[in-house]
């Protein structure tokens, strides 16, 4: 499977165009993405009024005169995927909205956004932890890896092969947090059971019932990896 387009033509004058990936090309645009993020802020955004200013001070000012029964967003450092990144957010922001809507990285997702089904994980200092109930003030100073960090390192290529050759996703939405949920629990226990990994994904959901084929892709993978593969 190659990563090209290719238009098809059939007997009418329509044409079909078929996209194809390969895990080297997803790896390198989720590299791209992380490159891309740029590093210190470059616009002052109001989010209520919707009105950009100059400076950070020149942002507060307008609160204090146009919306003074609200906080003003605040400037945070967050440490993601390897990269310091400076992002103005809302006191009240999740961190899983801070990545999506700040940074651009849309893999943590937004489902019940109540810590119950495991679709928005990141890896916080080692810790699978659910970022759509962690305030994104909180994480300064922490390292946060998100599952586009996952893809973009060689070392993981093993578990998203196993996924895909497993077939462990059927609508796909949940997976990302499955996977990075793998990733946390490999890094502690590079060989678990079946029911260690079993027990590492209880958190997780897939409405699609796809759960036998994750600890197949998970083993499968663990294999590979031990064996430097």
């Amino acid at each position: 499977m190659s990563n090209e387009t290719n238009s098809k033509s059939s007997g009418s004058s329509s044409s079909v165009t078929e996209i194809r990936f390969t895990q080297e090309s997803t790896q390198a645009m989720a590299a791209e993405k992380i490159k891309a993020i740029p590093p210190t802020l470059t616009e002052f955004r109001c989010p209520l009024c919707n009105s950009v200013h100059a400076s950070y001070a020149d942002l507060k000012a307008h609160y204090a005169a146009e919306h003074p029964d609200y906080f003003a967003p605040e400037i945070i450092t967050l440490h993601v995927n390897g990269k310091d990144c400076e992002l103005l957010v809302e006191p009240h922001w999740t961190l899983q909205r801070a990545l999506q809507f700040r940074l651009g990285l849309t893999g943590a997702k937004h489902m019940c956004g109540k810590g119950a089904c495991g679709s928005c994980t990141v890896i916080i200092d080692g810790r699978a932890v659910l970022s759509c109930i962690t305030l994104a003030v909180e994480c300064e100073g922490q390292s946060i890896l998100s599952v586009e960090g996952i893809s973009a390192d060689p070392k993981w290529k093993p578990l998203i092969d196993a996924y895909c050759r497993w077939d462990a996703m059927q609508c796909g939405y949940c997976t990302t947090g499955f996977l990075v949920t793998a990733k946390a629990l490999l890094d502690k226990n590079p060989n678990p059971t079946e029911e260690e990994i079993r027990e590492a994904l209880s958190g997780n959901i897939c409405i699609c019932g796809t759960y036998p084929r994750h600890s197949t892709a998970i083993m499968e993978a663990a294999l590979i990896m031990s064996k430097g593969v």
